[in-house]
C-alpha cells in the first residue's frame, strides 16, 4: 500500500494495469531538458533523443563506433582535410519523408550555430556539403583525425520538417525560449514520439518503417518513460512492478533491489567524472562575503579547497562504495587520462589551512555552492558532505540545491561562482573535455566553462589538437594541457561514477559506460 501511494504521487499507472511483454516502462531521476536535438548536450537529453533520432555514427552498448545513418566513412585520399560519409539509402522519417544528404548538411550547419550546445564538436569544420543524394563531405581546418568520434550524438533532423515548423533555429534553452522542436520530434530512429509531458511522461512507439528492423532485436514496441526524482519513489516503482527499468538505483537500496526475486542490479564503471567548478576569473564574486576581491582567483585557495575534500569519506559514507575517487576530470576510458594525476587528490586539512593563511584568508570566507538534486547519483548528498568538509578550513558554504533544469542555466549564463558538474566523454578523447570545459568561452568553444578561466596560449594549444594527425605529438600536447589544468586547479575532481541499473530479470540488456541505453537493443524475455 505504501508503494502504491508513492507511485500515485509520481503520476504513474496503477499497479493493477496490465502491461504487455513488449512495453518497457522506464524511469530515471530526471527528464530530458528538451527535444531540440542541438540545444542541450546533456546525458538524459541525448539518451531520449537516441530513441527517436539518429546520428551518422553511434556507439553500441559495448562502446564501439558503428554505422547509423552513414554506412561508410573515411578521410579523402585527395585531401586529408576532408572526411567523406556514404549515407544509408531507403531511410525515412517518422512522417514518411525521405532522408537525404541535404538533411545532414542542414543539421550539421544548425549544430554549429551559437545557440547549439554541440558547436565545440564541430569547431574545426569549414564546410559541410552534399556531393550527391547520399554522400556528404565534411571539410575541416586541417586534418581532423577523430571527426567520427565527434558525431556519435550529433542528431540529424529533416530539413523540410524544420522549415515547415519554424525550427530552423536552435532553441535558446538558457534564455528560456520555447519552440516547436523543444516538444516535438520527427526522426529516423526506431521509436516515434506519441506524447510528451515534460517532467511527467513521454510515450514512444516502434516506428514500423524503421530501416533497422532486420538488424536490431526491436522487441520493445512501446516505451513509457517517467522521470521520478525522489529516490524512494523510484525504487518503489521498480519493486512494485510499476516500472521495468530504472537507470539510477539509489546506492542505499542496491542490496534491497538485488535481493528481490525477479529483479537484477547490473553494474559497470561509468564514463563520467563528478567535480566542482570554481569562478577563477572574475575580479569579484556575487555569491560570497568578500567585498572587492575574489578569493577563488587565488590558486592557493582553490588548491586548499580541493585538499579539504575527503573523497574516501564521500565514497564510503555518501556513495556506499559506489564511486572511485578522482584527481582529474577525465575518466579512465579517455585518451589522455593519467593514473598518477588521477591519484593526486589527497586530504590534508592542516596543509589546506596553511594555504588559506598564505593567501590571506586565515579566517575563511562564505560562499554559495550551487548543486543539482536530480542529475547525478546522490548529487545533493555529496554537496552536503562538502559543506562540512570545507567548514574545517574556515569556508562557510551556503548550499543551494535545485533541479537540473534550473541548475544548468546558472552555468550557461555565468550566474554561479561555485558549482557541481558531471562530465562524460562520448568521444573518448581529452579534446572533448578541453573544448567544453577548459578553453575560454567564445562563439565556438567553452560553452560549459563557467570558471571564467581563459588562457590564450592554452586555448591555442587546445584548438591545434583538432588538426594534429601525428598521434604521438598530439598525445604529448594533451599531456601538457593536462599539466596546466592540474596546476591551475579550476576544478575540484570528486569521483568517477559507478552505474547501477535496476531492472526486471526478464529485461535483456547490458550496462554501457555512457549511461545511454538504446532500447532497440533490448530483449524482453
Amino acid at each position: 500500500m505504501k508503494f502504491t501511494t508513492l507511485l500515485s504521487a509520481a503520476v504513474l499507472l496503477s499497479s493493477t494495469a496490465l502491461v504487455s511483454a513488449e512495453t518497457l516502462k522506464w524511469a530515471r531521476a530526471g527528464d530530458s531538458l528538451t527535444l531540440d536535438p542541438h540545444a542541450q548536450n546533456e546525458g538524459p537529453t541525448s539518451t531520449l533523443a537516441h530513441q527517436i533520432m539518429e546520428p551518422l555514427v553511434m556507439r553500441d552498448h559495448s562502446g564501439a563506433i558503428v554505422p547509423a545513418l552513414a554506412t561508410e566513412w573515411a578521410p579523402s585520399t585527395d585531401n586529408p582535410n576532408i572526411w567523406t560519409f556514404t549515407l544509408r539509402e531507403g531511410v525515412t522519417y517518422h512522417d514518411g519523408a525521405a532522408f537525404t544528404a541535404e538533411d545532414v548538411v542542414f543539421s550539421l550547419n544548425r549544430a554549429m550555430t551559437p545557440d547549439s550546445d554541440y558547436k565545440e564538436l564541430l569547431a574545426s569544420v569549414k564546410e559541410v556539403r552534399a556531393v550527391g543524394d547520399y554522400t556528404i563531405e565534411i571539410e575541416t581546418d586541417g586534418p581532423n583525425p577523430i571527426m567520427p568520434n565527434n558525431l556519435t550524438n550529433m542528431f540529424i533532423m529533416d530539413k523540410d520538417w524544420a522549415e515547415a515548423n519554424g525550427a530552423v533555429k536552435v532553441q535558446d534553452y538558457e534564455g528560456g525560449e520555447d519552440t516547436f522542436a523543444a516538444k516535438n520530434a520527427n526522426g529516423t530512429g526506431a521509436y516515434r514520439l506519441v506524447s510528451r509531458e515534460p517532467d511527467v511522461r513521454t510515450v514512444l512507439e516502434a516506428y514500423d518503417g524503421y530501416w533497422g528492423a532486420d538488424e536490431f532485436p526491436l522487441q520493445v514496441t512501446r516505451i513509457e518513460y517517467t522521470p521520478i526524482q525522489n529516490p524512494a519513489t523510484r525504487v518503489a516503482a521498480l519493486l512494485s512492478g510499476e516500472v521495468d527499468f530504472i537507470q539510477d538505483v539509489p546506492v542505499q537500496d542496491l542490496a534491497r533491489v538485488a535481493g528481490t526475486d525477479g529483479l537484477d542490479v547490473r553494474t559497470t564503471a561509468q564514463n563520467r567524472v563528478i567535480f566542482f567548478g570554481l569562478n577563477a576569473g572574475d575580479s569579484d564574486l556575487a555569491n560570497d562575503n568578500v567585498e572587492g576581491a575574489n578569493p577563488l582567483a587565488d590558486v592557493r585557495v582553490r588548491k586548499a579547497m580541493s585538499m579539504a575534500i575527503n573523497r574516501d569519506a564521500i565514497q564510503q559514507v555518501v556513495m556506499r562504495g559506489q564511486s572511485d575517487p578522482a584527481g582529474m576530470i577525465a575518466p579512465p576510458f579517455v585518451n589522455g587520462w593519467d593514473a598518477d594525476m588521477d591519484a593526486s587528490s589527497v586530504t590534508d586539512i592542516e596543509g589546506a589551512k596553511a594555504l588559506m593563511a598564505e593567501a590571506g584568508y586565515s579566517d575563511g570566507f562564505a560562499i554559495q555552492l550551487d548543486c543539482p538534486n536530480d542529475r547525478y547519483i546522490n548529487d545533493e548528498g555529496i554537496c552536503q558532505a562538502a559543506v562540512g568538509m570545507l567548514a574545517q578550513i574556515g569556508i562557510t558554504v551556503n548550499l543551494d540545491a535545485k533541479p537540473k533544469a534550473q541548475h544548468f542555466p546558472l552555468l550557461s549564463n555565468l550566474e554561479t561562482d561555485f558549482y557541481m558538474l558531471g562530465w562524460g566523454v562520448p568521444t573518448y578523447d581529452s579534446e572533448y573535455i578541453f573544448n567544453f570545459l577548459v578553453h575560454g568561452r567564445d562563439d565556438k568553444y567553452g560553452s560549459w566553462n563557467a570558471t571564467r578561466y581563459n588562457n590564450d596560449a592554452l586555448n591555442e594549444k587546445i584548438v591545434s589538437l583538432a588538426s594534429n594527425t601525428d598521434l604521438e605529438a598530439r598525445n604529448a600536447d594533451i599531456a601538457a594541457i593536462w599539466e596546466v589544468v592540474q596546476d591551475e586547479a579550476i576544478y575540484i575532481p570528486l569521483h568517477h561514477q559507478v552505474l547501477n541499473w535496476g531492472m526486471k530479470a526478464s529485461v535483456g540488456t547490458v550496462v554501457e559506460p555512457e549511461d545511454s541505453p538504446k532500447i532497440k537493443y533490448f530483449e524482453m524475455n
